[in-house]
C-alpha cells in the first residue's frame, strides 16, 4: 500500500491567508483609485462634467439674419430673398462620408461640382458645421431625402433663404452679387457675425454695403437627443435683420439705355445734376449675377472669362477710354479762363496742323480743313486744327491743372468698389511712369482727348453734370436711402466738392456753343434735334489703333473691333438742367450718328415720360 501524504494544515492556512491579505490589498487599492476617480468626477471636476453633459444635451444654434433687400427709385425690386431648401452634412456626426454621400447621390442627382465644392467648404469650416452639397432642392427631391432620413446620420434638409436678381442681366454690373465666403474672406471679417451665415457681396452695391446690407446674427439654445436632433427650443434671440438700400437708379431708363445700345458693347451712366444720384450705370455685355449665388459652374464660368466681349468688365467705371472730342468743351473754357484765346478769335484749320519747325502734320478729321473757326465753331463743328493749337498755347501743365479740376485723372468716388481713375496724363506722371521728358506733341494729342488721356464713362458724366452746374460739383451717388428694420430712413449725405470760381460769361459761352452741337446746321449732333426741350452736348470719336502718317483711316475695311469707339456727353434741359449724360459706344465709330440717338432715347424717357419727343 503507497503510503498516504499527510496534509500540513498549518502551512495551507499561512498561504491562504497571505493570499486573502494581497487580494483584499488590492481590492482595497482599487476601491480607493475608484472612490478618488469618483470623489474627482463628482466633486473636483463637477461643474466642467455639467457643462459637458449639458452640451451634449443643450446646443447653441445661429440664426443668420435676413439680407436687406435692393430697390430702384420707383421701388422696382432689384435684389431680393426666395426660400429654398438645401442638402447638408455635418462631418462629425457621419461616420463614412464618401459612403454617405455614394448613398445620397442614389436618391437624388449629386455631380462632381456639387462634391467638389462640398469639399472645398470642408476645409474652410468646422467638423461640427453644417455643410450644403446641394442647393434648391426640388419638392419631390426633399420628399425622397425625407422618406430616406433613417438611413443617413448627420444630413439634414435645411430652409435657408437665397439671394435672387430679378433684372439679372440689365443690373448685374451695378449690383454686383452675393457669393460663398472664401478664405481670403474669412480672414478679414468678423466670424462671430457670419455664424450660420454662408454668404457675403463680391463687387458692386452688394459689396459696397455688405455691412448694411448682411444685418446682425441671432441665437438659439436648443435641447437635442443622443443622435443631434432637436427635441425644442429653449431660449432664442431673433437676428437683426439686414437694411433696406432705395437707389437712385431708374429701371426704366437702365432698359431704355440698354435697349438703345442694340448689337453694340460700351456703357452708359446717367446723373441726376440736383442731387449728384445715378440714374443709369449700363455696361454692357453683361452676365446673370444669379448664376454666381451658389457657385457658378466652371463650364459656365470659363464661357464668360474667355468671351473676347468680356461680359465680366464692367465698362461704366472700369472702362477708361480715351475720351476724344469730348473733352474739347473743358478744353475751350480753360483757354477763356486762362485768358489765351478769345471766343470770337479765329484760327485758320486747313486740315492739318505742325509744330514750328516740324515737318509732321496733325491732320484734322475733315482733311481739307475749316477754314476760319473760332471757339464756338471749333466745339460745333470739333476742329481738331483749332485745338491742336489751343493746347499748344495752353501748355501741358495748365491742361493738367484745369482737367483734373473737373475729375479728370481721379475716381469720382462713387459708392461702389472698384472704380479706376482713367488718366490725365502730365509732366510728373510721364517721367515717374516712362522715365521720359514730355514732347509738345503730346500735349496736341491730350488737346483732342487721344494719346495717354483716359476716362471712364462715369467720369465723363460726372465732369459733364459740373460743366452744367458751372462749377458747382457734386459727388456721383447710387445709394439714396438706407431704410432701418424699425422703419426709419436715412439719406445718404450729400457731398460737394466746387471748382474754383469762373467767369460767369465764360460758362455761357462754352454751353451756348454745346447746344450749337445738336442746334446748329453744321452741328456734329444735329440729328437728335428736338423741339420739346434743349440739349448741350458735344460728340466723340476715339481711336482704338493708330494710323500711320500717310495712310487714311477707312471704316468700310477695319476689322469690327478695331473701328473708333463712338463718344456723346450730353445736359437736358439747357435752361435748367436735370440730367446729365455719357454714352460710349465700343467700335461704334461716330459719336454723332451713334452714340448720340442713344443719348437722346435715354434723356426723353426721362424728362418725357416716353413720349415721343418729336
Amino acid at each position: 500500500m503507497p503510503q498516504s501524504s499527510i496534509k500540513d494544515y498549518l502551512h495551507e492556512s499561512q498561504l491562504f491567508l497571505g493570499r486573502a491579505l494581497v487580494s483584499g490589498t488590492l481590492v482595497l487599492i482599487i476601491l480607493a483609485i475608484l472612490v478618488g476617480r469618483l470623489f474627482y468626477l463628482q466633486v473636483e471636476s463637477h461643474d466642467h462634467y455639467t457643462t459637458l453633459s449639458q452640451d451634449n444635451r443643450v446646443k447653441l444654434e445661429p440664426l443668420p439674419p435676413t439680407r436687406g433687400l435692393i430697390y430702384d427709385r420707383n421701388g422696382t425690386i432689384l435684389a431680393q430673398n426666395l426660400p429654398a431648401y438645401s442638402l447638408e452634412i455635418t462631418p462629425e456626426k457621419t461616420e463614412n462620408l464618401d459612403q454617405t454621400i455614394q448613398a445620397l447621390s442614389e436618391i437624388i442627382a449629386i455631380d462632381e461640382e456639387d462634391i467638389s465644392r462640398f469639399h472645398q467648404l470642408r476645409k474652410q469650416r468646422r467638423r461640427f458645421d453644417s455643410i450644403p452639397i446641394r442647393v434648391r432642392l426640388e419638392d419631390e427631391e426633399v420628399a425622397r431625402i425625407a422618406v430616406n432620413r433613417h438611413r443617413f446620420s448627420g444630413v439634414d434638409v435645411k430652409a435657408s433663404l437665397l439671394r435672387d436678381y430679378p433684372q439679372g442681366l440689365q443690373t448685374a454690373h451695378l449690383l454686383g452679387y452675393v457669393g460663398r465666403i472664401n478664405e481670403q474672406e474669412l480672414q478679414i471679417i468678423d466670424t462671430s457675425n457670419y455664424r450660420g451665415t454662408n454668404f457675403i457681396g463680391k463687387n458692386g452695391v452688394e459689396k459696397s454695403y455688405e455691412g448694411m446690407l448682411h444685418g446682425q446674427v441671432g441665437l438659439q439654445q436648443v435641447e437635442v437627443n443622443a443622435k443631434g436632433r432637436v427635441l425644442r427650443v429653449l431660449e432664442s434671440r431673433s437676428p437683426q435683420p439686414g437694411d433696406n438700400l432705395h437707389l437712385f437708379l431708374d429701371m426704366e431708363l437702365q432698359s431704355t439705355a440698354l435697349e438703345a445700345l442694340g448689337d453694340y458693347n460700351g456703357a452708359v451712366a446717367a446723373i441726376d445734376i440736383e442731387t449728384g444720384g445715378v440714374l443709369t450705370l449700363v455696361s454692357k455685355p453683361g452676365y446673370d449675377p444669379n448664376l454666381f449665388v451658389e457657385g457658378i459652374s466652371a463650364k459656365a464660368y470659363q464661357a464668360l472669362e474667355s468671351s473676347l466681349d468680356n461680359p465680366l468688365f464692367n465698362r461704366a467705371i472700369r472702362g477708361q477710354y480715351p475720351p476724344g472730342s469730348t473733352v474739347k468743351p473743358f478744353i475751350g473754357l480753360a483757354g477763356l479762363e486762362y485768358n489765351v484765346v478769345g471766343y470770337h478769335q479765329e484760327n485758320y484749320c486747313p486740315g492739318y496742323y505742325q509744330l514750328p519747325g516740324k515737318d509732321h502734320k496733325y491732320r484734322d478729321w475733315k482733311k481739307w480743313g475749316h477754314g476760319k473757326v473760332d471757339l464756338e465753331r471749333a466745339i460745333v463743328e470739333s476742329c481738331d486744327v483749332y485745338y491742336y493749337e489751343l493746347a499748344r498755347t495752353l501748355g501741358i501743365d495748365r491742361l493738367y491743372e484745369f482737367l483734373s479740376g473737373f475729375g479728370f485723372g481721379e475716381p469720382t468716388k462713387v459708392d461702389l468698389d472698384g472704380e479706376l481713375s482713367g488718366l490725365m496724363p502730365s509732366r510728373e506722371w510721364k517721367q515717374q511712369r516712362r522715365r521720359e521728358p514730355w514732347y509738345p506733341g503730346e500735349t496736341l494729342i491730350v488737346g483732342i482727348g487721344q494719346g495717354y488721356f483716359l476716362a471712364t464713362p462715369l467720369q465723363l458724366a460726372s465732369a459733364t453734370a459740373t460743366l452744367a452746374n458751372k462749377g458747382h460739383h457734386i459727388r456721383p451717388r447710387v445709394v439714396h436711402t438706407i431704410e432701418h428694420p424699425d422703419g426709419t430712413e436715412v439719406k445718404s449725405p450729400k457731398i460737394i466738392d466746387d471748382l474754383h470760381q469762373l467767369d460767369p460769361v465764360h460758362w455761357e459761352q462754352v454751353i451756348d456753343a454745346m447746344s450749337q452741337v445738336v442746334e446748329g446746321l453744321r452741328g456734329t449732333a444735329r440729328s437728335i434735334y428736338t423741339d420739346a426741350y434743349r440739349i448741350a452736348g458735344k460728340t466723340g470719336t476715339a481711336q482704338v489703333f493708330s494710323v500711320k502718317q500717310d495712310e487714311e483711316y477707312d471704316e468700310e475695311t477695319v476689322a469690327k473691333r478695331k473701328r473708333d469707339h463712338a463718344l456723346f456727353i450730353a445736359f437736358a434741359p439747357v435752361e435748367a438742367p436735370r440730367i446729365a449724360i455719357a454714352v460710349v459706344v465700343e467700335n461704334g465709330g461716330h459719336g454723332g450718328s451713334v452714340a448720340a440717338p442713344i443719348a437722346r432715347k435715354v434723356m426723353d424717357r426721362y424728362l418725357l415720360g416716353g413720349r415721343d419727343a418729336g
